[in-house]
């Protein structure tokens, strides 16, 4: 019997300025830069845990706006679901750092890119990361990019899915399909 994914959600978190800056963290336990992001509690939706795991990662408090995407790649032998919403961050930190994580870079898109230390990760931010910034205000509008689906509409679908449903093979590959004909600007 195939195992349940791990569901995650995070954030492409930006701060305003010249360049705008997107954050990036730094994992204590395997000393990798990656995006801020964790896995649900009990009884959390993916907006409130992608809410909570932002602000413990990188010690700012967040105002949260446009679902991004899906990400799902393998960790430990599991599939590993994270979803990411466009992200903007107050003007210092207002808590400490977790204690899994060492720090957290504020960095331009292409900089954060070269930052990071997941291949996976650097292929998703490089197709939302602009969406992101043009949906801030910060960056042209690319006309050839499809829009993010409204945050309502994406927690509406979340909050049906059943245990029973999100472990299922078939949705696993749906997901996967749809995200990489997103990927591939097919979507």
């Amino acid at each position: 019997m195939a195992r349940a994914p791990v569901m995650a959600a995070g954030g492409i978190v930006l701060r305003r300025g010249a360049p705008p800056l997107i954050a990036v963290v730094r994992q204590r336990k395997r000393n990798e830069w990656v995006l801020p992001k964790g896995k649900l509690d009990d009884g959390e939706t993916p907006k409130q845990a992608a809410h909570r795991e932002v602000l413990e990662e990188t010690g700012h408090e967040v105002a949260i706006h446009e679902f991004l995407g899906t990400l799902v790649y393998q960790s430990g032998g599991r599939s590993k679901v994270v979803h990411f919403w466009r992200m903007e961050a107050g003007d210092g930190p207002v808590r400490k750092l977790m204690n899994d994580i060492k720090a957290v870079d504020w960095l331009t898109l292409e900089d954060a890119l070269a930052r990071l230390s997941r291949e996976y990760e650097r292929v998703f931010l490089t197709q939302v990361g602009p969406i992101a910034l043009a949906a801030a205000g910060l960056a042209p509008v690319d006309t050839d990019v499809t829009p993010p689906l409204a945050t309502e509409d994406v927690d509406a679908a979340l909050q049906t899915l059943t245990p029973a449903e999100a472990a299922s093979d078939e949705l696993r590959h749906g997901l996967l399909q749809k995200v990489k004909a997103w990927l591939r600007g097919e979507a």
